[in-house]
């Protein structure tokens, strides 16, 4: 992961360091050498998932790159938005996010829950078919126009599937994710009072910048409003499309991606072409999005 980075940037290895000393797990040979089954626990992928993109975000602005206007993060990523915002310390969000993730991963029992990205479904339909469900699932990320991700119990996302599937419109797909909980759906709920406790008692400073959140796509920059937004997160939809939109509304219309892979800056495109958008997931990309923004 990042490795072109990592060997150009040490910055990315000694963030990594870092978070390995405050959750006590190695996560570099985690990701050098796995297990994979470990790191793909949401109690140790989310740490590394901060840490890489907090540190992206440090060496974009060490490098000359500009600094936000405003800041949103998609799921766990905004977590990364809130610290690179400054109203988490480096070390506070990855206690944050790793005790986070075991109260996620022990609110549902494994195998239990599912994700699926359903693709060229409108999310009125899908949203029809998860109603008619006897079950929990629900969408849990609205992505962008076509692209909307179900969480819920394992049959029930399932069941949804094969009546999307059923219809036998090639241009509708279902794509089953690889996690190890059912994010952002009412299973999540019975890990809102362990984390509204986490939150209460961690340390939050005001953002230096609005700071678009998922649950609503305000931009909050009361505390008490961005805490209540993150205990509502866990277990409603991700509003990506949304976020995007009223980015834009706002001047907005550059976005830079801190993290590993390119799927926001795809799925930022999709929802409005007049967003430039930009990852920097490796040193070509970082220095594309360099040349691209600043100019």
């Amino acid at each position: 992961m990042l490795e072109d980075l990592r060997s150009k940037f040490p910055l990315l290895n000694e963030r990594l360091a870092e978070a390995s000393g405050i959750i006590d797990e190695d996560l570099v040979s985690l990701i050098e050498l796995g297990p994979a089954e470990r790191l793909n626990q949401t109690e140790i992928t989310q740490p590394v998932m901060l840490a890489t993109s907090v540190a992206l975000f440090e060496i974009w602005r060490a490098q000359g790159g500009a600094s936000p206007h405003a800041v949103a993060g998609h799921s766990l990523g905004e977590y990364s938005a809130l610290t690179v915002a400054g109203v988490f310390s480096f070390s506070d969000a990855i206690k944050l996010v790793h005790e986070r993730g075991k109260l996620m991963q022990g609110a549902v029992p494994s195998g239990a829950g599912a994700m699926a990205a359903v693709l060229g479904v409108e999310l009125e339909e899908l949203q029809e078919f998860c109603n008619a469900d006897d079950g929990v699932v629900a969408p849990a990320n609205i992505n962008s126009p076509g692209q909307v991700v179900i969480s819920g119990a394992a049959d029930a996302v399932n069941r949804v599937a094969e009546k999307v599937l059923a219809e036998g419109d090639k241009r509708k797909r279902v794509v089953p994710l690889d996690v190890s909980v059912p994010s952002h759906c009412e299973l999540m709920a019975p890990a809102t009072q362990g984390v509204a406790q986490l939150l209460a008692e961690t340390s939050m400073n005001k953002p230096m910048c609005p700071i678009f959140q998922n649950v609503d796509a305000e931009a909050a920059d009361d505390l008490d409003g961005v805490r209540s937004r993150l205990i509502k997160q866990l277990s409603s939809p991700v509003r990506w499309a949304d976020c995007v939109t009223a980015m834009l509304a706002r001047g907005c219309d550059a976005l830079i991606e801190c993290g590993p892979g390119k799927v926001l800056t795809g799925l930022s495109r999709r929802i409005d072409r007049r967003m430039n958008c930009r990852a920097i997931s490796t040193v070509g990309d970082f220095d594309d999005a360099l040349a691209a923004i600043n100019t």
